[in-house]
């Protein structure tokens, strides 16, 4: 875990906006200017240029000017950090769960004559009967 640190942070940090999701979505398919990542979002051009600013200080964007156009293009080093880290979670959970299935395969069956005996269901403990409320106080 340490040879990813606060890089997965940022990286996941910025992935946890459906709306930056949606830019790296978009951005997966080709280039596109900030227009273009605007045009579907419910927001101000100035609201999604801060989420590409969130985008490109986690190293998942990077945006180049030309004349009066900001381009974007996704950076797949960033992705790729990411989804090697999630790899390796998935290599060891699939490790793990194959031992447990060896394992489990290894337990002899139950057979009528190896089962667990069968106790009788428990029945719930016996309560102090209600007293009646005492006569006398009062009017």
């Amino acid at each position: 875990m340490l040879k990813y640190g606060a890089e997965l942070d940022v990286i996941f940090q910025a992935l946890s906006d459906p709306t930056r999701r949606q830019i790296v979505e978009r951005l997966s398919t080709g280039s596109a200017s900030v227009t273009e990542l605007a045009q579907p979002l419910p927001m101000s051009l100035p609201a999604v240029h801060q989420h590409l600013q969130v985008l490109e200080a986690s190293g998942l964007v990077r945006s180049e000017k030309v004349g009066r156009v900001r381009t974007c293009h996704l950076e797949l080093k960033m992705l790729n950090t990411a989804e090697s880290w999630i790899e390796a979670r998935r290599r060891m959970w699939e490790r793990r769960l194959d031992r447990l299935d060896s394992y489990l395969a290894s337990l002899p069956e139950d057979t009528p004559d190896t089962a667990a005996p069968k106790t009788a269901p428990k029945t719930a403990p016996k309560t102090a009967p209600k007293t009646a409320p005492k006569k006398g106080r009062g009017r």
